[in-house]
């Protein structure tokens, strides 16, 4: 049986973030062939310069690429930072630019913000941008998120928590069966 694994990727580097806790939740909701790993060293990339973008490229953006190459999918939940991409995760997506790790890459995006929507729409363009493979079924944006977590950050409403199964399984369904 072939196996895929989904490449998790929280926008908050925050310890105990939900944006992680929510992926945590959706992983553990996944069953066979299917696994979700949660990316690692997004806080180390150093800042995005053109001119270092080169071979070999620093150890952390070799490693990010790479965690990239061996998902056959991603899924990336994110807050809204100032009405847009928090900087970490849009620094990440800088280095991937030229590499073309995302291109055809099935991706699903969940923003979970206060509102969200400059951020949604932001990221939606970026991951366009990149040739990633998003469709409207795939990208999910949860206002007001504070409201539906529970004491351990997860998604204890049912309609969003149904939402949220909904997007992940669209690009289960659309990309990777």
């Amino acid at each position: 049986m072939e196996r895929y694994t989904i490449l998790g990727i929280s926008g908050s580097l925050r310890q105990g973030a939900a944006h992680t806790a929510i992926l945590e939740q959706l992983s553990a909701l996944l069953e066979e062939p299917f696994k979700l790993l949660l990316c690692e060293g997004l806080e180390e990339i150093p800042a995005f310069n053109p001119e270092k973008d080169i071979d070999p490229a620093p150890a952390s953006v070799a490693h990010f690429r790479d965690q990239l190459k061996s998902a056959d999918a991603l899924l990336i939940c994110t807050p809204e930072y100032a009405y847009g991409i928090p900087g970490a995760l849009k620094n990440a997506m800088d280095w991937v630019v030229s590499s073309g790790e995302l291109v055809n890459k099935p991706v699903a995006v969940i923003t979970a913000s206060g509102l969200g929507e400059h951020a949604h729409q932001s990221i939606q363009l970026v991951l366009t941008a990149m040739n990633a493979k998003i469709t409207e079924d795939t990208t999910l944006l949860i206002s007001w998120i504070k409201g539906k977590l529970n004491e351990q950050n997860q998604i204890s409403d049912p309609a969003t928590l149904a939402d949220a199964q909904k997007a992940l399984q669209s690009l289960i369904n659309t990309n990777l069966q």
